[in-house]
């Protein structure tokens, strides 16, 4: 347990061995925290509970600050497993403790947590609850990242309990941004946001304007540390990625069978480094897939190529297309490449995904079999004109 603001308490708990996130779509290397949060007025409030697996610890954290009897309010932000799941638990601590949260959550909190009665005030956005000295106001987040999303927040303490919005996954013994490694920290909400939020981007431009017309000096997530140093920085860090706003770099992403595709992305990374712009080789059988992800979201430019099998791609870059697809990335300029052997679909295929969701640089470069010499060559020309042609639009 830890106070953020005076009788303003984080009650969550860290998880330090969690490695996949979302069962395999998300591979956590730095752990991950489920955050809840305890505001002691003249109403006793709990925001959010934790996964399951942690409700003795939590229920622990929550004891040693008040008799969980004494809790008036509990507000479901977001019913996602690992926010929700001791709810069951929590309520038979909390026997009159009126939950609030949105309709959706509703509906969705009783089928998840198998509850037969509940004290449930549905809220609408923009709704406030005074607790005494405070006013907790409502702010529906609906598709960030799920239907029954919202934020509370605290004009009182100036905080924005923001559930997933804002979020890393980061085990860490401190609650602080400040008190943390910050590349770490940036590198793991980047990451979060590639993966659990991108899709989202328009409804995140919507909803961060209302949010800039309240006064936030602290950003109380459900996963990772508190941000109270850096704050107005990740807003305006979500402002950039949710507006496309690009750096001028190069994501080269490929699965090769017979290391020909390989080659070709070698020299299309040859051909960009002597033109000094930046670039990363992925080679999506090295690398997972959230990390590549990561690094794809701020990057102006895309290089997609797989070899072709039975007629389709392969499948772990297919399930990268397959996230793209879901994605407005069209301020990207991309391209496509990759051998074959007969009659090369999984190159149309990716072209066909891009040419929908980015901006083509030209045609799709294929080679049958082991490229040559050549047609290496080649590959290190479009390389250097890609760059040329980044430098162009600076």
């Amino acid at each position: 347990m830890y106070l953020l603001k005076d009788n303003v308490y984080s009650v969550g708990v860290v998880d330090w061995n969690i490695r996949h996130f979302h069962e395999s779509t998300y591979i956590i290397r730095q752990g991950t925290t489920y955050n809840a949060y305890l505001i002691l007025d003249q109403k006793n409030v709990l925001i959010d509970t934790v996964h399951k697996c942690f409700e003795n610890q939590f229920i622990t954290n929550i004891t040693r600050i008040i008799d969980p009897h004494k809790i008036d309010v509990i507000i479901v932000n977001h019913i996602e497993p690992d926010h929700s799941s001791s709810l069951s638990r929590i309520l038979a601590l909390c026997p009159n403790a009126v939950v609030y949260g949105s309709q959706k959550a509703k509906l969705g909190c009783l089928k998840y947590n198998e509850i037969d009665s509940i004290k449930w005030n549905i809220v609408n956005s923009g709704q406030e609850l005074n607790i005494g000295k405070r006013s907790l106001k409502f702010i529906e987040t609906p598709m960030i990242h799920w239907p029954d999303s919202m934020v509370t927040y605290s004009k009182y303490d100036n905080i924005l309990f923001s559930n997933d919005a804002f979020g890393q996954h980061y085990a860490t013994n401190k609650i602080f941004d400040d008190e943390v490694c910050c590349s770490t920290l940036a590198t793991e909400a980047q990451k979060y946001y590639a993966n659990i939020l991108w899709p989202f981007n328009s409804l995140i431009i919507k909803k961060l304007n209302i949010l800039k017309d309240l006064k936030i000096q602290m950003i109380a997530p459900s996963h990772g540390v508190v941000w109270r140093k850096n704050t107005l920085k990740i807003i305006q860090q979500y402002i950039t990625w949710a507006s496309d706003k690009l750096k001028d770099k190069v994501a080269i992403i490929y699965e090769s069978m017979w290391h020909s595709t390989a080659k070709m992305a070698k020299q299309f990374l040859e051909g960009i480094t002597v033109e000094g712009i930046e670039a990363h080789l992925f080679d999506v059988t090295k690398t997972d897939k959230t990390d590549i992800l990561a690094y794809m979201l701020d990057s102006k430019y895309w290089l997609i190529g797989s070899s072709t099998k039975n007629k389709q791609m392969l499948p772990i870059i297919s399930s990268i297309l397959e996230y793209i697809e879901c994605i407005n990335s069209t301020a990207r300029f991309s391209l496509a490449f990759g051998s074959y052997g007969w009659s090369g679909e999984s190159i149309k295929r990716i072209e066909n995904i891009l040419a929908n969701n980015t901006i083509k640089l030209q045609s799709a470069y294929s080679v049958v079999f082991n490229p040559t010499v050549n047609e290496l060559k080649e590959c290190f020309h479009i390389g250097k004109k890609l760059a040329i042609h980044m430098k162009r639009k600076k």
